[in-house]
């Protein structure tokens, strides 16, 4: 079968490899779409994945082509969408029902190969069958919003009439918008450099937009400010942003050296809180139940679809940061 690779830090291309086959409890998905996000580009960068080469795409969804013999809740041509995730079970995270701080933690398309191929191995326990009104094509979207969905968790922001600021309106920071409309926010106001994207945020119906929160115009601050863009110049902004008893979710994903200044005293005196959210967790099925009603249109979402041949060009307009979420069709 075709496959993207990253071969080396900086090198991915697009090669032949040998057509995968199912453990007992896997399945064979035929990929219909899968995503690229900030983790492939990481991976990219020689961070994330502990070994190199490896067949990349964490956000992936297709049809069932072939079953493990131990395999009887799905069957071939079912159409699913896929969580990635891999935990051991056994260490003391997993034991504590948090499988994403998982001390062996493991990741289709980041550990082990992944959706941006023809075909791709997946445990069947991760796989979500889609209904019939879904287009297989979009649920790559899934992934990436059961991110948001366990970002939310973290965040519990359960708080009738809060005052919401997001930095970043790529995919996941437009995707914390949509969430945050459905939360009981007051408002939601979103920040980006890029005007491009950042009127994709006012289509979708953001309180307020700019180009940085010093023109919003609110020194009191806000209740929740959410980080989604890793950036260490907008995590510095967004740490001095937050309201008294708010909190600041970092849910971007920076670079590994990256560093921020707090200031403990306001920390202390002011009640805030300062928490991360990891990847998923018990959040896929909910979001493959929430993408099932309607919660995002993938025409706003998704600005490009590309063959799998041009998977290097995909990655050089990512990084360039054009469209929104990039699609592979194999």
């Amino acid at each position: 079968m075709r496959a993207a690779l990253i071969e080396a830090p900086g090198k991915v291309g697009v090669t032949s490899v040998p057509d995968p086959t199912p453990g007992p409890r896997d399945v064979v998905v035929k990929v219909a779409s899968t995503g690229l996000c900030g983790t492939d580009l990481h991976i990219l960068q020689g961070e994330f994945a502990p070994r190199l080469p490896v067949i990349p795409g964490h956000e992936f969804a297709g049809e069932i082509v072939a079953v493990g013999t131990a395999v009887t809740e799905l069957s071939v041509g079912d159409r699913v969408a896929v969580d990635p995730s891999l935990y051991c079970h056994e260490c003391r995270y997993c034991r504590a029902g948090r499988g994403n701080l998982c001390e062996r933690w493991a990741a289709i398309g980041v550990t082990e190969p992944g959706g941006a191929a023809e075909f791709a191995v997946a445990p069947v326990a991760n796989c979500f069958r889609l209904p019939e009104h879904v287009d297989v094509r979009d649920a790559a979207l899934i992934e990436p919003l059961s991110c948001a969905v366990r970002g939310y968790d973290v965040l519990n922001s359960s708080t009738l009439g809060a005052e919401v600021l997001i930095y970043g309106s790529g995919t996941m920071g437009l995707m914390m918008l949509e969430l945050a409309k459905r939360t009981g926010a007051a408002s939601v106001d979103v920040v980006d450099i890029n005007t491009e994207r950042l009127s994709t945020a006012e289509l979708l119906g953001c309180s307020r937009s700019a180009t940085s929160a010093e023109a919003l115009d609110r020194p009191e601050g806000w209740d929740f400010v959410v980080e989604a863009t890793g950036n260490i110049n907008a995590i510095q902004d967004g740490l001095g942003r937050v309201a008294k008893g708010g909190t600041f979710l970092q849910f971007g994903v920076s670079e590994y050296a990256a560093e921020a200044v707090i200031e403990p005293y306001k920390i202390y005196n002011h009640e805030i809180t300062i928490t991360g959210s990891m990847a998923v967790l018990h959040s896929y099925e909910r979001a493959a139940a929430l993408f099932a009603t309607g919660l995002l249109d993938p025409s706003v979402f998704i600005s490009d679809r590309l063959p799998l041949e041009q998977y290097p060009q995909a990655m050089e307009r990512f990084k360039a940061g054009q469209g929104r979420k990039i699609v592979v069709e194999p």
